[in-house]
């Protein structure tokens, strides 16, 4: 399952119905498990491991090294997980920092363009639209959906379930299962179709309404917003969106 025309260094370990097309350049240190998919010209290199059943589409590439200043040739990591799909373009780039990680969790989809920067975290079942990019440092949780041309600062936080619009402009953290959108960036209320489509509950979305509407009343900062909302708090969901303002954040919530 390996065209004739690519590269495989002898010391790759690809599982043997990985299949590996055309023109395709796999590194040293590269791991690949059963049933994914290289279409053409894609190039793996570094400390990279991709997982299984995922389809990578023609000159992507994953794992090349950081484009930070910092990054002196040490041993990084970039990690795929199972079921993933990157298309035409997309790259993913490797760590800085000794064993330090890039990672994309299971059934994301990343299309046409998208740019992951050194030491971003993805979490499962992330949409990156066209040419949607992320500086490094950036952490993005479960279901987020990012819109196409979105720009992501550096050290910034996106929740899960939240939805960024397209070509918008992110240097401050969005909470999960907002909508934000604009340049800069501006809260739009609830991610409301993605809520209802992942079987949150009334109970659950009523909560995070109430919640949304506490943290942009003009009259609260962050810290009185969730002492108002630990008062009131019912629901997990509600409990998460404590749980992500209270936590350390280097860029502050996009308010």
């Amino acid at each position: 399952m390996i065209h004739p025309t690519a590269i495989v260094h002898p010391s790759a370990m690809i599982e043997e119905d990985v299949e590996i097309g055309p023109y395709c350049i796999v590194g040293e240190n590269v791991s690949i498990r059963a049933g994914t998919v290289l279409q053409a010209h894609v190039v793996v290199n570094g400390w990279t491991q991709i997982g299984s059943e995922c389809v990578v589409y023609p000159f992507a590439t994953i794992g090349a090294a950081s484009q930070d200043r910092k990054y002196a040739g040490e041993r990084a990591m970039t990690r795929i997980g199972n079921r993933t799909v990157l298309r035409e373009y997309v790259s993913i780039q490797r760590a800085t920092g000794e064993d330090q990680v890039t990672a994309v969790g299971d059934d994301c989809l990343l299309l046409a363009y998208v740019h992951i920067a050194h030491n971003c975290i993805l979490g499962n079942g992330v949409t990156m639209s066209n040419l949607a990019q992320l500086a490094g440092h950036v952490e993005i949780g479960d279901f987020a959906l990012l819109g196409g041309m979105a720009g992501v600062h550096q050290f910034t936080r996106i929740g899960r379930y939240a939805m960024v619009g397209g070509m918008s402009k992110i240097n401050k953290d969005v909470p999960p299962f907002f909508l934000v959108e604009g340049n800069p960036a501006r809260p739009y209320g609830l991610n409301s179709v993605g809520l209802r489509r992942a079987g949150f509950s009334p109970e659950e979305r009523t909560e995070i309404k109430q919640f949304y509407k506490v943290l942009y009343d003009p009259k609260m900062n962050v810290s009185r917003a969730v002492e108002v909302m630990k008062e009131s708090v019912t629901t997990q969901r509600g409990r998460e969106v404590i749980a992500f303002l209270e936590a350390p954040s280097q860029r502050g919530i996009l308010k």
